[in-house]
């Protein structure tokens, strides 16, 4: 699953594979439904986290 993809994705990466906008990337990412690392103002956000995120919804 998202084998195009590196194993750490961005937030517009996220967007891509998820087809959804800016605002729903960072809700998520935010709540904590994805599991994320945050430094400074970026999200770092393994790919598997994604593919969990997935896989329980």
């Amino acid at each position: 699953m998202f084998n195009d993809y590196p194993d750490v994705v961005t937030v517009d990466d996220l967007r891509q594979m998820l087809h959804i906008g800016r605002s729903a990337a960072y809700s998520l990412l935010k709540s904590g439904r994805i599991k994320t690392l945050k430094f400074g103002k970026k999200y770092i956000i393994p790919k598997s986290s994604v593919i969990d995120f997935l896989n329980t919804d």
